[in-house]
């Protein structure tokens, strides 16, 4: 149980708990659940079961004894385990890759884009609350942004408001790919809407 204080901590910060509404899930008083989180006390393996059941997860994934692809705290996403995302309506040129595994509870989405080289119509904006940093990781793009467009190589960046209008294309013969890592302004949420609904 070496590492369940922070683990305590990391997952009533994901689920967006205060210590006062873990405590009515759990029946435990509010001083216990700090002192838990502090290290300062141990818990017994019956304070160990309420906590599974507050988070809806297994004991042994709670204390760190599931295999680490289980367990949510710490989530790889090999490059072949990437999870294809539902193309936006009526732009499906637009490719999408998940790279947050099956962690449900988070403050990012991170993904790739491989956005279309098609400049024939305006490409699609998708303003969404929080902010959003694209890195390039291959070939070029252009990124609209309100009334700027901004053109980015391999290794360029662009961090921003992303409530503001915003679009990306590919620049030149190579297929783009970009780091999109969205940050919502409304806090760690469960279930949140699939990424799909507010793309770069």
């Amino acid at each position: 149980m070496i590492h369940l204080p922070f683990r305590l901590r990391a997952l009533r910060r994901q689920h967006g708990l205060s210590l006062e509404q873990l405590a009515q899930r759990t029946g435990l008083t509010k001083s216990y659940l700090s002192k838990l989180e502090r290290a300062v006390s141990a818990p017994s393996i019956s304070t160990v079961v309420k906590l599974a059941q507050a988070y809806g997860m297994g004991v042994s994934q709670l204390i760190g004894e599931a295999d680490l692809d289980q367990d949510e705290s710490v989530c790889v996403v090999r490059r072949h385990e990437r999870m294809p995302l539902p193309s936006v309506a009526g732009h499906s040129a637009y490719r999408y890759e998940s790279m947050a595994g099956r962690r449900r509870f988070r403050l990012m989405d991170p993904f790739v884009i491989y956005p279309p080289h098609d400049k024939q119509q305006p490409a699609p904006t998708f303003p969404h609350g929080g902010e959003e940093f694209l890195f390039v990781i291959q070939g070029q793009v252009q990124v609209t942004i309100a009334e700027h467009s901004i053109s980015l190589e391999a290794g360029d960046s662009v961090y921003f408001d992303s409530e503001l209008p915003h679009s990306v294309l590919s620049l030149g013969e190579q297929q783009a790919q970009v780091l999109a890592v969205t940050c919502s302004d409304q806090g760690p949420t469960a279930g949140r809407r699939a990424v799909s609904d507010k793309q770069a």
